[in-house]
């Protein structure tokens, strides 16, 4: 019997057409379907249209919305989720659905590089590789969010575009995929499932700045973004995890002030580590009582503060510890 796999349609490229004023997303998603019939051999497919809109321009509200629907899919009866959704923005949003989701159903996000009107569109190929994906008994067998592209899942806790324009654009820095499809069959490398502590809500509603670090960086972001009423500041940081010696003093007054700090870091891959002295070093980071944010970039440790904050409100403690035992 075929899995039932509900497709749920977001915009994005995949969904965009050239306009006098640029390319918008105007596809629905059953002519996204309609235009690969192979999907038919692996599933069968329900489509729900839930917004339409570039990725770029996705906000929280569209994002809990997806939330919602997918786990209406789910409780009516869906074998799996895939939700087709622009490239800009798509780990943030998987990774945000990878916390928040509270079904044992497998959801696969996916996209394209190239509109249908360009040459060679990838679009048509990928939507497929998540269908193939969320219909695949070792995939149902558990739950979890991906990405799929270019024939490649990748778990929805690691992975991030890295290219502007390649089809072969998302990869997970310090880790393989989680699988390869091939035209008929699929290699396993790693066993699929959640990698990433949940949360009991999908609410956005903290208001969460990310503040970047540089040579020269001063204290502004930090002292604006206090000054605004922030909830939460996600600091990326050099190397290791580090600031300017400016930037760290903010930090520690942020913190006296009971907004919670989270250290992450610029480099593509590797985990902060506190290591260095000096007042923006990791380790006097560290004394200061900033949370360490482990392996995860700036834009999907910020989504993890905002849930956490809904959740648990502003308790350091309680923050540091649901980030400490987030797996690596």
């Amino acid at each position: 019997m075929p899995a039932s796999i509900t497709v749920l349609s977001t915009g994005g490229t995949i969904a965009s057409t050239p306009g006098e004023n640029g390319a918008t997303p105007s596809k629905r998603g059953a002519e996204l379907v309609a235009a690969v019939p192979e999907i038919e051999s692996y599933a069968d497919v329900e489509v729900v249209e839930v917004v339409q809109t570039p990725s770029f321009d996705m906000d929280r509200a569209s994002l809990m919305k997806i939330a919602e629907y997918t786990h209406t899919a789910v409780d009516e009866g869906a074998d799996g989720v895939v939700i087709t959704h622009g490239t800009d923005t798509m780990e943030e949003s998987a990774y945000y659905m990878d916390l928040v989701l509270q079904r044992n159903a497998p959801v696969v996000f996916t996209g394209a590089q190239r509109r249908a009107d360009e040459v060679s569109p990838d679009g048509p190929s990928n939507l497929l590789t998540a269908v193939r994906a969320a219909s695949h008994e070792r995939f149902r067998s558990s739950d979890g969010v991906y990405v799929a592209f270019d024939e490649a899942v990748h778990a929805a806790r690691d992975v991030t575009k890295r290219h502007t324009s390649d089809l072969s654009t998302f990869i997970s820095p310090d880790k393989c995929p989680v699988a390869r499809f091939t035209r008929e069959t699929v290699r396993i490398h790693r066993e699929p499932g959640s990698r990433s502590a949940s949360v009991e809500t999908t609410a956005l509603s903290a208001d969460v700045v990310i503040v970047q670090s540089g040579i020269g960086v001063g204290a502004r972001q930090v002292n604006d973004a206090i000054e605004a009423g922030v909830d939460g500041v996600v600091v990326e940081g050099t190397g290791l995890g580090n600031t300017t010696s400016t930037l760290g003093d903010a930090i520690a007054d942020a913190i006296e002030v009971g907004v919670p700090v989270v250290i992450t870091s610029r480099c593509l891959g590797g985990a902060v580590e506190p290591v260095y002295g000096t007042p923006g070093g990791g380790e006097t980071l560290r004394s200061h009582g900033v949370i360490e944010g482990g392996d995860l970039p700036a834009y999907k440790a910020r989504l993890k503060l905002m849930l956490l904050i809904a959740e648990r409100d502003r308790d350091l403690d309680a923050l540091r510890e649901a980030f400490e035992t987030d797996l690596q």
